[in-house]
């Protein structure tokens, strides 16, 4: 009885739109697939979750008070994986919806992980380089006992960075007395990161959106992108698609956006963000707002910013063939379901965003031999994951009838209940 209510309970605190999204595809797709209503139970809840608080001695000597999150859902085929994040949305339900994803993502990828996720319910922008160095330390510290090289690798995620997770890094070494450069991916090169991890989520997205223009028969035809988000993964992948020929007609950033039907040069705009910070007013385009983005007429759209982006309230005024989520729950479960029916190919987000777990599955490997590889060498193991993930996914689809988001998660639960099956119910 006090198992059952200590479900309950966490139920409740976690009825978000993230959570019940992650939960209703699980729900879906274990119909489907006739899965075993006893391992389909297990699935539906995280199997641990951290709730803790963060006091911060601020710039002005005041100390205050933050709430952080660290949840693992599944550790069934091996330690548990995923980004933290900081932002003032941060809650227990979107930590728990994300940890989901990425089991399914990782088992999808065949990677020897489980889905975590983590995060600060904060400002980012609002602290200075000193408070977020000493909430981040002191965020580790309460987390300490879940992570580990062998238990939970964190790893970037919305506002944090590079530096994030040295000093994640650091604060876990020096409590274990020697360094542990494998108990974080997404660190600097120069204390054990790996080459090519930055743009490795960008890179995915654009390998998949290659992927997905041949899958359909449109790659000799010079493809018309749009892209809403500029940051780290939509401008790789704008960066990258312009390079292979694609015209990147469009894209957006939190400020709004930019058009020109005729194709923007990317490299000059990448240039000019770096300069003035945003995308719009840019020389030889019109400034648009995300909204009016989303519906431009296109080949691809790539959704790389926040979630529920494509919704019911839109999705019938969407122009686009193709759809490549970078971002993590970009296209809400009505407008799946719409966009299927319409024939437009949708690249779900644990496929087409799994390049940066990939990579940091690289990175951890490389750390734990002490045995570094080129960036050539990275990009093209990437390339063959990936390439191999989105024909699988493809070929179940059409074999099924099943959307695309259906089939990734078919083959990832499947994987994932025979590791299950295999291991059994201790005690």
């Amino acid at each position: 009885m006090v198992a059952v209510k200590s479900v309950e309970k966490f139920a409740m605190e976690c009825e978000t739109e993230h959570f019940l999204m992650a939960q209703r595809q699980l729900d879906e797709i274990a119909g489907e697939m006739g899965l075993d209503p006893e391992l389909h139970e297990r699935l539906r809840y995280p199997k641990r979750s951290l709730i803790v608080t963060i006091p911060v001695r601020m710039d002005d000597g005041r100390v205050k008070s933050f709430t952080g999150y660290r949840v693992h859902h599944d550790v069934t085929l091996g330690p548990a994986k995923g980004g933290i994040r900081y932002h003032p949305d941060v809650n227990l339900g979107e930590v728990a919806g994300l940890a989901m994803l990425m089991t399914w993502k990782c088992a999808l990828m065949g990677l020897p992980y489980g889905g975590a996720k983590g995060g600060v319910r904060c400002e980012p922008w609002k602290l200075s380089a000193g408070e977020l160095e000493r909430m981040t330390r002191r965020y580790t510290s309460e987390i300490i006992n879940l992570i580990g090289p062998d238990k939970d690798i964190p790893a970037p995620d919305m506002y944090t960075n590079e530096q994030t997770m040295a000093w994640i890094m650091d604060t876990y070494s020096i409590n274990v007395g020697h360094t542990v450069p494998s108990v974080v991916t997404g660190k600097p090169v120069s204390i054990g990161g790996s080459y090519g991890r930055q743009e490795a989520t960008g890179r995915g997205v654009a390998y998949c959106a290659r992927r997905a223009a041949a899958h359909q028969n449109l790659a000799a035809q010079s493809p018309k992108v749009v892209i809403q988000g500029f940051g780290n993964v939509g401008s790789v992948a704008a960066k990258l698609l312009h390079e292979s020929g694609y015209k990147v007609v469009a894209v957006s950033d939190v400020y709004g956006g930019i058009y020109n039907e005729n194709g923007l040069d990317i490299s000059r705009l990448l240039a000019y963000v770096s300069e003035m910070g945003r995308v719009q007013d840019f020389a030889a385009a019109r400034n648009i707002s995300n909204e009016e983005l989303l519906t431009l007429p296109c080949d691809i759209l790539i959704p790389a910013a926040l979630g529920n982006q494509i919704h019911k309230g839109n999705v019938d005024q969407l122009e686009c063939k193709i759809i490549v989520e970078g971002a993590n729950g970009p296209t809400g479960p009505e407008a799946d379901q719409i966009l299927f029916d319409r024939g437009v190919l949708v690249v779900p987000d644990i496929l087409a965003n799994a390049g940066g777990v990939i990579v940091s599955y690289f990175e951890w490997v490389q750390g734990l031999m002490h045995f570094f590889w080129t960036e050539e060498e990275v990009n093209h193991r990437l390339e063959e994951i990936m390439g191999k993930a989105c024909d699988q996914v493809f070929a179940m689809a059409s074999k099924t009838g099943l959307r695309t988001r259906m089939a990734a998660l078919r083959i990832g639960i499947s994987r994932l209940a025979e590791a299950k099956r295999l291991r059994g119910l201790y005690p």
